[in-house]
C-alpha cells in the first residue's frame, strides 16, 4: 500500500463552529477577567501561563515531541505533554501532526496555517474554517507515528481538554470564581494568541539571519511572550536544535530551562540535547 496522504487544501473549507463558538466564549469571559483584578489572580495567571505556555507548548509540544531537540526519560516526556494540555491547543498528536506537516510544507497550499493565504488565516482563521488540527488516522500516524504507537499519548490527546477543567476546579477552590476568569481564561486568550502569532507574524515581519526557502522571522516580541520560540527564523533554519536564541541578545526561557534542567538534574531530566553552533547542526525532519 502506497504511504501517501493527500493534504491538499479544499477549496471549500467548512466552518468549525465548536471551536468557534469556544474561542469566543473564552475571548469574552477575558475581558470580564479584566474587571476582577487582584495579585493571587495574576500571580495564578502568570504560574499557568508558564506550565501551559512554556513547559508544555514550547518545551513539551515543541521541541521535545515535534523536533526531537532533547531527550527524556518517558515519565518526563508524558508530564511536559501533560502540561502542554493545559495549554488547550489540541492533543499532542493532532498538534505535532499538525506542526511537523508545517515544516514539510511550509507555505505551500499543502501547509496548515500560510501566511500567503492571508494573516488572519495564518493567526486563527485556520482554527476555526477548513481541516484545524483535526488530523485524519492516517495523516496523524504518518507524520506522527512516534506518538500514535504511545497509549499514554493517545490517551493524553483524547482527553487533552480534561486538563483546564481540573485546573479551574483547583483554582476556584483556592479563590473563587474571579481567579479561575484569570488562571484559566484570561491565561488562554494570552497563551493561543502568542502561540498564533508564531504561525502569522514571525512569517511577516522582524529579521532574518538565514537564507530559508521559507519568508520566517526573527521577532523579539513574539519571543517574549512565548519563552523563546519566537526566534523563528533560526528554528526554521535548524528545526530540530533544541535552542533557538543562538546570540546573547536572542533571550531563549525555554533553552534556559532545558539546560539548567541537565545541569542539577541530569539523571532524570535530559539525556542528551541537540548542538546548536552552526557546523555540528543535526538534519531537519524528512517526510
Amino acid at each position: 500500500m502506497q504511504n501517501v496522504v493527500d493534504l491538499h487544501q479544499s477549496k471549500y473549507k467548512p466552518i468549525q463552529w465548536v471551536t468557534g463558538t469556544f474561542v469566543v466564549i473564552f475571548h469574552i469571559m477575558a475581558v470580564w477577567a479584566l474587571f476582577t483584578f487582584s495579585w493571587g489572580n495574576l500571580a495564578a495567571a502568570l504560574i499557568t501561563w508558564w506550565i501551559a505556555g512554556s513547559w508544555g507548548i514550547g518545551m513539551g509540544y515543541h521541541r521535545l515531541l515535534t523536533h526531537r531537540g532533547f531527550k527524556t526519560p518517558k515519565f518526563v516526556e508524558y508530564f511536559l505533554t501533560f502540561c502542554g494540555t493545559l495549554g488547550l491547543q489540541s492533543g499532542s498528536i493532532n498538534w505535532v501532526t499538525t506542526h511537523r506537516i508545517h515544516h514539510a510544507f511550509t507555505e505551500t497550499d499543502k501547509d496548515p496555517h500560510s501566511p500567503r493565504e492571508g494573516t488572519f488565516w495564518a493567526h486563527v482563521g485556520w482554527i476555526l474554517q477548513g481541516t484545524a488540527q483535526n488530523q485524519t488516522k492516517e495523516t496523524a500516524n504518518r507524520y506522527a507515528p512516534d506518538l500514535t504507537k504511545d497509549k499514554v499519548h493517545i490517551f493524553l490527546s483524547n482527553y487533552y481538554y480534561l486538563t483546564p477543567v481540573i485546573a479551574g476546579v483547583i483554582l476556584y477552590a483556592i479563590g473563587g470564581w474571579s481567579m479561575v476568569l484569570w488562571g484559566v481564561f484570561l491565561r488562554q486568550i494570552v497563551g493561543w494568541h502568542s502561540t498564533w502569532l508564531v504561525n502569522s507574524a514571525t512569517h511577516l515581519w522582524g529579521s532574518r539571519r538565514f537564507e530559508t526557502r521559507d519568508d520566517s522571522r526573527n521577532n523579539g516580541l513574539i519571543a517574549a511572550l512565548t519563552f523563546g520560540e519566537g526566534w523563528h527564523n533560526n528554528h526554521h533554519a535548524h528545526p530540530r536544535s533544541a535552542k533557538h536564541g543562538l546570540t546573547w541578545y536572542e533571550f531563549d526561557v525555554n533553552w534556559l530551562q532545558i539546560k539548567l534542567c541537565k545541569i542539577r538534574c541530569t539523571r532524570c531530566f535530559v539525556k542528551n540535547e541537540r548542538r546548536t553552533d552552526e557546523n555540528n547542526f543535526p538534519r531537519v525532519f524528512r517526510f
